[in-house]
């Protein structure tokens, strides 16, 4: 078999990704308000990506489960997912507590709480109450078949595909429904291959209208906190999951080099959905079986957020510490309970991220709820880090739990991360 010719580099849809990045930043520095009006590029790209989220979760888990035939091995699969889920988001919740409490981004800042104002942050702190445990289970039941896809809630999708393929598994005599089934994912799959054309163009306007809206200033004031949140997601990825990676016969390095088209377009649309499409399907190149790789990352949207987690962490102690409010260690703990629980919880409402932290200062009583609006101006720039780490984080939980179960082909992986020419199956 004769190898594909490779393309030229400026050609490649990293190097156009890069340049809608580069392109964006330059006219936010320079034209701001003109800058601001490109946001309905960064969103159209988005809600395109997005559309296609929900059916390719979906066949991907019915091809997957339908195919392996074995419904002993899906709970299986499920159980040691969530194990490895909670281990890992737990320990980059104790680190964000830790890098926090040593560094102390809001020390020095003195801010009167009773001086800030609310009203900008009403449309988070109202959305609490919705973050109770009870209340996340219920809504992964969607109220009708066709709603979880029309509301694009990934863990409804989900459970639904979990539901289909076992249907499936149970109907051998129906063989043609998994072959269509296979056809319509091939389909959209090549609907996303021509969406992700645009991704140049969705870069371009999200990156300028973030550097165009909010700018350097806010980087500068707190740039202490972004640092201190950068970094620390930038050492659980090297340490925490290069670990993780070498243990289980991977390089980091070259997992991230395999994956720059898709860290580039989280990167600057700072959303790592927008990203999942294509890493399902990379991860399967990869040498992760399509059964894993389809539960294992959807499920990690909701119950593996470890950016997320370092950020609420990071975030709680930098608004104790601008309004000079004391923590004990026992309270600090408590924090770190109640995150453990609170970041699941929230994982698939909108802006779950300030959700949840106004949820867990109102639990806590004290730091202010008010102390969120501290962070409104440079939220959008934190949750690059946070989506970024979601999604190496994601990518690196379907390769363990793969390998847990006998479904990763190392020898695959080997020839794919080495950039050869004879990677393809």
């Amino acid at each position: 078999m004769i190898a594909p010719q490779k393309k030229p580099f400026f050609r490649t849809l990293y190097f156009r990704v890069l340049v809608g990045i580069v392109a964006g930043i330059v006219m936010g520095f320079f034209w701001p308000h003109s800058a601001e009006v490109m946001k309905p590029f960064g969103d159209g790209f988005i809600k395109l990506v997005r559309m296609m989220v929900a059916p390719i979760i979906f066949l991907s888990v019915v091809i997957g489960i339908a195919s392996v035939g074995d419904l002993r091995k899906l709970g299986r699969i499920g159980i040691k997912a969530l194990i490895y889920f909670e281990v890992v988001s737990t320990l980059a919740l104790l680190i964000g507590l830790v890098v926090a409490s040593v560094v102390q981004p809001g020390r020095g800042m003195n801010i009167d709480a009773r001086s800030l104002d609310t009203k900008s942050i009403q449309q988070y702190t109202s959305k609490t109450e919705s973050l109770g445990a009870v209340d996340f289970l219920l809504n992964i039941i969607p109220d009708t078949f066709v709603g979880a896809f029309s509301k694009g809630e990934i863990l409804q999708v989900l459970l639904l595909a979990i539901l289909v393929g076992m249907a499936l598994v149970m109907m051998p005599e129906e063989n043609r429904l998994l072959q269509g089934a296979q056809s319509l994912n091939k389909l959209c799959f090549k609907l996303i291959a021509f969406i992700m054309e645009a991704a140049p163009l969705g870069a371009f306007g999200a990156m300028a209208f973030t550097v165009g809206k909010y700018g350097v200033a806010t980087l500068v004031s707190l740039g202490k906190l972004l640092l201190c949140v950068y970094l620390t997601g930038f050492g659980f990825v090297v340490i925490v999951l290069g670990t993780i990676c070498m243990v289980n016969g991977v390089n980091l390095w070259r997992l991230i080099v395999y994956l720059k088209e898709e860290l580039l377009i989280v990167l600057a649309t700072s959303s790592s959905e927008s990203a999942l499409p294509p890493l399902l399907k990379k991860m399967e190149e990869l040498g992760c079986s399509r059964v894993v790789s389809g539960l294992v990352i959807p499920a990690g949207y909701s119950f593996n957020l470890d950016g997320t987690s370092i950020y609420l962490t990071v975030a709680t102690l930098f608004i104790a510490q601008a309004t000079n409010t004391h923590l004990t260690l026992g309270q600090e703990v408590f924090i770190l309970f109640v995150l453990m629980l609170n970041s699941k919880g929230a994982a698939t409402v909108t802006g779950g991220g300030f959700i949840t932290l106004a949820g867990t200062l109102s639990t806590l009583g004290t730091p202010p709820v008010a102390g969120i609006t501290l962070l409104l101006g440079v939220d959008r720039f934190m949750s690059e880090m946070r989506s970024l780490t979601n999604l190496v984080g994601n990518s690196v939980a379907a390769i363990v739990v793969a390998r847990w179960e006998g479904e990763f082909d190392v020898e695959q992986a080997k020839l794919v991360l080495s950039g050869s020419p004879d990677r393809a199956r």
